[in-house]
């Protein structure tokens, strides 16, 4: 069993209390490490005080270089770091590489920004009392980071908070979901051997006391969650002070219009439906199709569902494999048996094995079944027909949650309609709401988020600005 020691302020350490990592697919235990407690955490946070006005003063030529060169490592590393990543979340191996290499384009992205951080000129008499001066702002770092991580892209996601923390400035304290923790302690051997100021990092499987630190402590300035929404919306309660950004779930609606290309539909809502079990916050699960292509996307659909490869993560063929666990795929067959026991109708799938479920197309649904009002989080899509393209944009927007849509259509009016009327943070066309890109503008509304991420954004939200006024001559 591989031993992985945890990354407090710039020192390796081990802790009295051991965390076994879980092969998801097999159900062994393959690697361990060790969860930080009060004492590791105040630890990384004063290493993380001690370095941050020399964080804040890095040349932008050091955060670019210390960036491409962290960008360049992960990408010479990145089959061994996608074979750790499958082995501790399940994710078939073509996608854990996937993640490996837009983990390396992350830290490309933050290192460009870093290389042009915001700042603003201001002519200051436009009234009579700013005669003769002029205005400058400039952005300025908000101190230490607090980030938490989810356990579906253990890289990458994490990545999206300590890549702008490294370009803004910030020291970051990072909290690694405890089922897939070891990627991202990989990534901190890679950062541990860089320039980058011992202490402005430590990456912190944690128990839950230590974890609602995070939260509350107000020696953090900014916290970054990426989660539930109960999870959430109570850190945002309890935060205090500080700086936050949620990043929170999602049920994404996907409308296929009868002017769309159904093969490129088909199969971009076949991958966004099914890739990595649907276990994705912007995993396509509603898809509301045109009644006159109704019966043909659907067909087709399914069909391109039932072709997906299931099996063992590890084997570079598979499609779709098991749930992070065994719990949530009990929870993901209820959802489906309660939607049939209320009259929906299994198209493909349905089944549970261990902790795999079985590719799921739902139909004849109501909008309050669990399988369409919540975040099932598992290979399950709900697919109904629509008339009325308006309609459909409702049938979107009757949700709780915000995140990402998809629309296919070649038809102008209707790209402009769902731009300006669904309640999303983000408008996907001819694609699925899948489609992330990692530079973009990334969150939600309603129950889906607070703040964007994306690297500039994210960058944004870790800087505060200031303005100085003086005499122009």
């Amino acid at each position: 069993m591989e031993e992985y020691t945890i990354y407090s302020g710039g020192r390796f350490i081990r802790t009295g209390t051991e965390l076994e990592v879980i092969n998801p697919w097999d159900g062994n235990v393959f690697a361990k490490t060790y969860l930080a407690g009060k004492e590791e955490l105040d630890e990384a946070i004063n290493r993380a005080e001690k370095v941050r006005k020399e964080m804040a003063e890095l040349p932008s030529f050091e955060r670019y270089s210390i960036l491409m060169t962290i960008a360049g490592e992960i990408r010479s590393k990145r089959k061994y770091l996608a074979s750790v990543l499958s082995q501790e979340s399940g994710k078939p191996v073509k996608h854990a590489l996937s993640e490996i290499d837009r983990a390396s384009q992350t830290f490309i992205v933050a290192a460009e920004e870093s290389k042009r951080l915001p700042a603003e000129y201001l002519s200051i008499d436009w009234t009579a009392g700013g005669k003769g001066k002029e205005g400058i702002v400039k952005y300025f770092p908000v101190g230490i980071v607090a980030g938490i991580s989810p356990f579906n892209f253990p890289m990458n996601l994490a990545v999206h908070k300590i890549a702008p923390a490294i370009a803004s400035g910030c020291p970051i304290v990072l909290k690694p979901a405890r089922s897939t923790p070891l990627s991202v302690l990989e990534l901190a051997k890679i950062i541990h051997l860089t320039s980058l100021p011992k202490g402005a990092l430590s990456v912190l499987p944690m128990d839950r006391e230590s974890g609602n630190s995070l939260v509350t402590d107000p020696r953090f300035s900014k916290l970054s969650f990426t989660g539930s929404p109960p999870v959430g919306w109570k850190m945002k309660e309890n935060a205090g002070k500080k700086k936050v950004t949620l990043e929170l779930g999602g049920n994404a609606g996907v409308i296929v219009t009868r002017s769309a290309d159904l093969e490129t539909a088909v199969r971009k809502c076949t991958t966004g439906g099914f890739a990595y079990s649907g276990q994705v916050c912007i995993h396509v699960q509603r898809i509301f199709v045109h009644d006159s292509v109704f019966e043909e996307f659907t067909d087709r659909f399914v069909s391109a569902v039932r072709k997906l490869k299931a099996g063992d993560p590890a084997d570079e063929n598979t499609d779709i494999s098991v749930l992070i666990d065994r719990e949530n795929a009990v929870r993901v067959e209820e959802w489906i048996n309660e939607s049939v026991e209320q009259g929906a109708r299994i198209l493909t799938g349905g089944k549970r094995e261990g902790s795999f479920v079985e590719p799921t197309v739902i139909t004849g649904t109501r909008t309050d079944m669990k399988v369409c009002a919540e975040e099932i989080f598992g290979p399950v899509v709900v697919i109904e027909p629509y008339d009325d393209f308006h309609k459909a944009v409702e049938m979107v927007n009757n949700s709780e949650y915000g995140l990402q849509a998809g629309v296919f259509t070649n038809r102008i009016d209707e790209m402009n309609h769902a731009f300006n009327n669904l309640e999303v943070g983000g408008v996907m066309i001819n694609d699925a709401s899948t489609l992330r890109v990692d530079h973009m503008p990334y969150g939600g509304v309603k129950n889906s988020g607070f703040g964007r991420e994306g690297l500039r954004y994210s960058i944004l939200e870790m800087m505060e600005p200031r303005l100085m006024v003086k005499n122009s001559s």
